[in-house]
């Protein structure tokens, strides 16, 4: 029975380590940040999960495996929310899309964005006007 967890041990940090590794090949090989920070959150959370499930068969122990849990659901819940918004200060910023990329989801929303806080501005700009010439 030891020898058969073990083995099981062994195969998940391999697999954890293979999806690790996966990531760090979609840095250097995907065409655009968008299509990097998709593959690097999926293939890192995949791969820190089977790590840390071969910890718990590792250590036998319920404290442990509630740690590793909370840790895996940490990471799935914050790395994608993290991957959203770099992805969406990304396109703000003005990262260019891969040249195949046929739909941009985000173009009419980043327009209603832009007018929102260019109003804004103007309102701020009439506000110190006005602040101004009661101050005379």
């Amino acid at each position: 029975m030891i020898v058969v967890a073990e083995i099981l041990i062994l195969l998940l940090v391999l697999i954890g380590v293979g999806f690790i590794s996966i990531a760090g090949l979609g840095i250097l090989t995907m065409p655009d940040t968008y299509t990097r920070m998709s593959v690097v959150t999926k293939a890192v959370t995949m791969g820190v999960g089977a790590i840390m499930t071969a910890v718990v068969i590792h250590f036998n122990d319920t404290i442990i495996m509630l740690k590793v849990f909370g840790l895996i659901l940490f990471l799935l819940f914050s790395l994608s929310v993290a991957a959203h918004v770099i992805g969406l200060t990304a396109y703000r910023d003005g990262a260019k899309l891969w040249n195949q990329t046929f739909h941009d989801d985000f173009d009419n929303d980043m327009k209603k964005i832009k007018s929102i806080e260019r109003d804004k501005e103007k309102e701020i700009e009439r506000q110190k006007e006005i602040e101004k010439e009661k101050n005379k």
